[in-house]
């Protein structure tokens, strides 16, 4: 179960991603869900991106509301 911070978190990443801390705890645990990776843009530079389960644990979270 994620927690409200962690699904903030896996959201910003998907609108995002280049405002997201890589120090971030909850963005820690969204990769060690495998629900983001990091991608190389450049040598030295990565942004997170939303994985195929990230994009479901997203879209299932809309259904909810």
């Amino acid at each position: 179960m994620l927690s409200p911070h962690e699904l903030t978190t896996l959201m910003l990443v998907e609108d995002a991603p280049d405002q997201i801390e890589a120090d971030r705890a909850e963005l820690r645990t969204v990769l060690e869900h495998q629900l983001v990776i990091f991608e190389m843009l450049a040598p030295g530079h990565r942004q997170p991106r939303i994985t195929p389960q990230g994009q479901a644990v997203l879209k299932a979270v809309a259904r909810i509301h």
